[in-house]
């Protein structure tokens, strides 16, 4: 019970205890995943971004450093109430000036205009979409063709939490995301093994094809 309610949690926090302590370890643990996976996409000056379950807002706040360009935007989307109104607060300057977007909403319905998305980035994320083709296919038609979409993770704790049954089925496997990936029109999907310093960690990437 207690390890499906964080599962619950870790995808889609709410205003509660759990809620508050999983947003706290998301902060710490997703860190260094944000970081790498703003850094991996190569965001430029000009580029309109996107990010996909952005949380509270830790690589919202990184790739936004980027855009200085006068072209350059951000957009990011969340279906957690509690994460939306929590990175709304944490980018208030930048939503104000225009340059950032936040939407509560899921992937298959968000409001992103088609074929409008230079990079995507998202880490701890694909393993809670309810249809991983649905979600990859939704994010595939806000892309322009050769845009690139960054996904990290560390395997290790999938493979833990998944062993805790906090995470159930198989849609936290890698290999299973990067074959939805691959059907939603993706090409070039591969997965690197990286490291940070001494935590190991994986980056998947793929490219959109029209």
């Amino acid at each position: 019970m207690l390890a499906k309610n964080v599962g619950k949690q870790l995808g889609h926090p709410t205003v509660s205890l759990t809620g508050w302590l999983v947003t706290k370890f998301l902060k710490w643990h997703n860190h260094m995943l944000e970081e790498n996976a703003v850094k991996l996409s190569n965001i430029q000056p000009d580029d309109t971004i996107l990010e996909v379950g952005h949380g509270p807002g830790i690589g919202l706040q990184l790739a936004s450093q980027l855009l200085k360009g006068p072209k350059g935007k951000l957009i990011g989307v969340d279906y957690s109430e509690y994460m939306h109104r929590m990175a709304s607060e944490r980018m208030i300057e930048e939503i104000t000036e225009g340059k950032v977007t936040l939407y509560f909403t899921d992937l298959i319905t968000m409001p992103v205009v088609e074929n409008s998305i230079d990079k995507v980035f998202h880490c701890n994320c694909y393993y809670f979409w309810p249809d991983l083709k649905a979600g990859a296919s939704a994010i595939h038609k806000v892309m322009k063709p050769g845009g690139l979409m960054v996904t990290t993770l560390r395997l290790n704790s999938l493979k833990k939490a998944a062993s805790m049954s906090v995470l159930t089925g198989d849609k936290w496997r890698p290999e299973v995301y990067m074959e939805a990936l691959k059907s939603s029109g993706f090409t070039d999907v591969r997965m690197e093994n990286r490291r940070d310093k001494l935590i190991p960690f994986q980056a998947i990437f793929a490219t959109a094809m029209k």
